[in-house]
């Protein structure tokens, strides 16, 4: 009984899919089915012998159209030898017919006119197996949707179901339309609310390879998603096997709580802590935002934890020159949280494995250490000048959010003792908050003034040139994201401007909530990059298909460990000479630094190449290098 149940189940589904496809396939299967049925037909009136009187059997061709005849109604009721009597009768029996086909016709029609209404509503369930489920609707959608393909692009098939609480046709007609999927995917939307244990049954949970839970856009986000954890894990009929399940949580002070619940089940993204890190970092350093899209995005080099047994016994200064095409970052211990940047006579052990920078999973090949063959390592380019002590920075913030209080606490781990943050808004209650989230700052003081960030006159008496950065926020709280966004780029043009009137250089960091927007404010400045949503989406997506890539990202962004520094390229090597990345890797191996990539300062204005960001390039290729170049390494300061 169970069994044919599940048949059923499985039957509907098909037929599900087959309706969702649209009028054109049902015009398609239905003639498929009326070609069955005629030579069906065809097939028994050869077999048996069976024709009209006076007239000798058909073979198969004209049975076949006898049958199409009459299936299209075109069959006569008799002819002129027949009797009036059976006439009538063949008539009475016509008519009679007319009245059964009409009332089946529309009985059929209510019937489907009934079942495209329920398919509207997406309600039936989704028979699938190793498929991806995203519970929850946001503009996330429409960078993770694209990334997972991405990421699964060499699978025969993939399958991503979306419950969300829109209507399906509109959700589908959206996605058709600001998403392209390749062949081999699927993508199917589901109408329900993710809170709902019955509704969490629709999308086969427990065949599903990996769970993404989106934030939503509500008053109360991390609560939202508390409860969709809640009632995935409490599921009545949840499998005995543990879920992936990849969540984002806002607020730190909800972390504890929100790892009590989901234990080792639940990937947790800190996305307050990670994108007010990426703020703090990239505000500092022009052109790092461009490094960690590289890094989070599928569309270039990745991150992937990789087992090499040629590497035991071996040291980590070792590994970093045994790839020419792959760059080796940290490693994975036994037991252990990953570590990234080692120090170099680190001896890797049974079972450790490489965090490691590659193309793709696929194309890692260990090539063996080239530290001693001749010619490799360029000893007389390599240099070993000092950097700069760290000087005092002057900081100006314009506007306020959530997030403003944990910007500010992160930037006060990087930069050096006296600096100073200017803090402009209006909101009401800015004060207080500062006095309550910065009461812990050491290395930096914070001073608050009110203004209008969009008025001309108030940014021209703050002398933006007099700032080394300006992060400029968006302020959503009263109007919509769209209102939001605009008021940001009204103020992002009127920096610009200044700047180019004093002729003046400062990094600006550029919040914004819609991806679109982003487009239209980077008018090609790296410096103006922009830090939205899309870079916790990109996170997302990432942990969705590796789950030990999170920790990985909460070490590389983690102020107490290795960060990722853009630095002068001459401190490293000789500017103006040939040189290969063997011998870059080899000058910031001696500082107790990995290099990972470097930027070329003739196409930071190009979006093109990357703004001259190469990340992992191949080590054996030359470049020659200016003196405004940099050398992209993982450090400790």
């Amino acid at each position: 009984m169970r069994q044919r149940a599940q048949w059923q189940k499985q039957l509907s589904y098909y037929i599900d899919t087959l309706f969702s496809q649209g009028l054109g396939a049902l015009v398609a299967w239905l003639a498929v089915l009326s070609l069955l049925v005629i030579s069906l037909s065809a097939a028994v009136m050869v077999i048996t012998g069976i024709a009209p009187p006076n007239e000798s059997p058909y073979d198969f061709i004209e049975a076949a159209w006898l049958s199409l005849v009459r299936t299209l109604g075109g069959g006569s009721i008799g002819g002129r030898e027949t009797a009036w009597s059976f006439r009538l009768l063949m008539l009475g029996v016509t008519l009679g017919g007319v009245f059964v086909i009409s009332a089946l016709i529309s009985v059929l029609t209510n019937a489907m006119n009934a079942r495209m209404v329920e398919l509207r509503k997406g309600r039936s369930q989704v028979m699938e197996k190793d498929h991806i489920v995203i519970l929850g609707w946001s503009e996330q959608i429409f960078t993770i949707v694209p990334e997972l393909l991405l990421a699964n692009a060499e699978k025969r098939c993939t399958t991503v179901v979306i419950l969300g609480e829109k209507d399906k046709v509109e959700m589908e007609d959206v996605i058709r339309e600001r998403v392209k999927p390749g062949r081999g995917v699927r993508i199917v939307c589901r109408n329900g609310n993710p809170m709902e244990m019955s509704d969490l049954g629709i999308v086969s949970l427990n065949t599903a390879r990996e769970i993404i839970v989106l934030t939503p856009e509500s008053e109360t986000p991390d609560a939202d998603v508390l409860k969709i954890v809640l009632a995935v894990l409490n599921h009545p009929e949840r499998r005995s096997q543990p879920y992936h399940i990849v969540a984002g949580i806002r607020n730190p002070k909800n972390l504890a709580v929100a790892q009590s619940i989901g234990k080792h089940e639940v990937e947790w993204i800190r996305i307050g802590d990670f994108v007010a890190r990426i703020i703090a970092q990239t505000c500092r350093q022009s052109g790092l935002s461009v490094v960690y899209t590289e890094l989070l995005d599928f569309s270039n080099g990745e991150i992937y934890i990789h087992e090499e047994p040629e590497l035991v016994g071996k040291s980590f200064g070792e590994a970093l020159l045994s790839y020419e095409n792959d760059t080796v970052i940290g490693l994975y211990q036994m037991n252990q949280s990953p570590k990234l940047n080692l120090p170099m006579d680190t001896v890797i052990q049974p079972g450790d494995k490489l965090v490691i920078i590659s193309r793709d999973d696929s194309q890692i090949q260990y090539t063996g250490s080239r530290r001693y063959q001749p010619g490799v390592i360029q000893e007389r380019v390599i240099r070993s000048k000092p950097f700069a002590k760290a000087q005092p920075e002057r900081t100006l913030l314009l506007g306020w959010n959530w997030r403003a209080p944990r910007i500010l606490a992160e930037l006060d781990q990087y930069v050096a003792d006296g600096s100073e943050v200017r803090v402009v808004a209006e909101r009401l209650g800015i004060e207080d908050e500062i006095a309550e989230g910065c009461r812990d700052l050491v290395h930096q003081r914070v001073c608050y003034q009110k203004g209008d960030t969009t008025d001309r006159q108030t940014l021209e008496e703050l002398h933006p040139e007099g700032y080394d950065h300006v992060i400029l926020l968006t302020c959503a709280e009263n109007v919509s994201k769209q209102q939001a966004d605009a008021q940001t780029l009204i103020t992002l043009l009127h920096l610009r401007d200044i700047a180019d009137q004093k002729k003046a250089s400062f990094s600006i960091v550029t919040e914004m909530l819609d991806p679109r927007n982003s487009k239209l404010a980077a008018v090609t400045r790296a410096d103006d990059f922009i830090v939205s949503n899309r870079l916790v989406s990109l996170m997302m997506s990432q942990v969705a298909e590796s789950k030990m890539i999170n920790s990985v990202f909460n070490d590389l962004f983690d102020p107490a460990g290795s960060e990722i520094y853009l630095k002068p390229v001459k401190k490293y090597v000789q500017p103006g000479e040939e040189v290969n990345f063997y011998t870059l890797v080899e000058a910031a191996q001696r500082r107790g630094e990995v290099a990972i990539g470097y930027r070329l300062e003739a196409q930071s204005k190009d979006a093109n190449s990357a703004y001259g960001v190469v990340l992992n390039p191949p080590k054996a290729e030359k470049v020659i290098f200016g003196r405004e170049d940099k050398l992209i390494v993982l450090a400790e300061g």
